[in-house]
């Protein structure tokens, strides 16, 4: 039997988050961070004694011990309140996905419930200035000189590079053959970032989601101990495409409730602004447009809501489906945000509005955890029964 109703327990968590949001994520708040591009600590520490960063952690780790369902109800909600600061509040943690998956005990045991308990922040650096979507063609090396690893290289565009105590960074440890598959060679560490060497640089002027830190990072003959590197060596691409394959769910979360939010400030502003002597809303054409993202909204959340139950379902993402939520989830929020300020006018190009944010976070969704057109590429390959990435 297939359920499209989220139980008690999940309808208890979304109420909360919605609360937590509606509450902290004050006007006043969400225009500072977004106009002077900073990151909300004290924000993140509120949310964090409430775990809801945390939430998919399991609790042996002081995790809330729930899955990818709960993940995405929190991120669904707080995107709607606010995208900006809602993603502020649950990117502390990203990639400790990997870490569970693949580091070893000691790793976890150091580092996650410091996360969970919202006391570090962690990032992860795969995209180089020359290696965006094309996540082999990574080259940051790493070379072994007795119990060490030496890295040297430049990543580009990574999400708390100049605020996270740790980084987990994509490194090529070996060149691969001539006949071998470029996959191959690239491995995982964990980096912190008061390493010698080490250098972030923080990247201003992003279009939207300026709550959160991006950055460039430089790391000039960075040590760290073979203990930092995180699971097989040579098997960190496998690992990065694992990744993805769980958290574009997650994204897809995070588009719909973009996507929501937009719909609820447009509904309410047509229905106050008039024109010609009559409110907005009575417009038969606004009304058909409404009807139709409402829709599109709802096809969404659907297949999003549905690629994370086959994950728990199978215990395992299905990459088409996480595809098709990302790219599907991603396209609609452009599309929605884009109408919703149109339906605005004057008033939704200047950013005391909050759909003019609305508008600028959407365009993230359909370029990080893999650019749309790779999201379409991997969805035909899979209906073609092409191999490979």
């Amino acid at each position: 039997m297939i359920s499209f109703q989220f139980t008690e327990e999940q309808e208890d968590i979304r109420r909360a988050a919605r609360e937590f949001a509606e509450r902290e994520f004050t006007p006043e708040l969400a225009m500072k961070c977004d106009r002077e591009e900073i990151f909300p600590f004290e924000l993140f520490k509120k949310c964090a004694r409430l775990g809801f960063h945390a939430i998919a952690i399991p609790e042996e780790y002081d995790g809330g011990g729930y899955g990818p369902i709960e993940q995405m109800i929190v991120m669904e909600e707080f995107s709607s309140v606010n995208p900006g600061l809602g993603l502020a509040c649950l990117i502390p943690t990203f990639g400790v996905e990997i870490l569970l998956l693949h580091g070893s005990e000691e790793q976890k045991e150091k580092w996650i419930p410091k996360l969970a308990r919202g006391e570090v922040i962690m990032g992860m650096a795969n995209t180089e200035p020359d290696a965006g979507s094309d996540s082999a063609s990574i080259k940051t090396k790493a070379v072994k000189d007795g119990d060490e690893w030496v890295l040297n290289g430049t990543k580009q565009f990574i999400s708390n590079g100049s605020i996270a105590d740790f980084i987990l960074v994509t490194a090529r440890t070996r060149e691969v053959e001539r006949f071998e598959s470029r996959h191959k060679g690239i491995s995982y560490f964990i980096v912190e970032r008061s390493r010698e060497g080490y250098r972030a640089t923080k990247i201003k002027g992003k279009m939207g989601i300026r709550a959160t830190d991006t950055a460039e990072i430089s790391l000039n003959n960075v040590r760290v101990p073979e203990s930092n590197l995180v699971g097989e060596e040579g098997k960190g691409f496998y690992y990065m495409m694992e990744f993805f394959d769980i958290t574009r769910v997650w994204v897809a979360a995070q588009a719909v409730g973009i996507a929501k939010g937009a719909l609820k400030l447009v509904v309410d502003y047509v229905k106050q602004r008039k024109a010609f002597g009559t409110p907005l809303a009575t417009f038969q054409y606004i009304q058909f447009k409404i009807a139709e993202l409402s829709t599109k909204i709802e096809a969404a959340r659907t297949l999003a809501y549905r690629a994370a139950a086959i994950q728990i379902e199978k215990g395992k993402p299905d990459n088409t489906l996480s595809a098709m939520a990302k790219w599907y989830a991603g396209e609609i929020a452009v599309e929605t945000t884009n109408w919703a300020l149109q339906f605005h006018g004057g008033y939704g190009y200047i950013d005391e509005y909050l759909i003019n944010q609305f508008y600028r976070d959407a365009k993230i969704t359909e370029i990080y955890e893999g650019a749309k057109e790779i999201e379409k590429l991997i969805i035909a390959r899979n209906i073609f029964g092409f191999k490979g990435r």
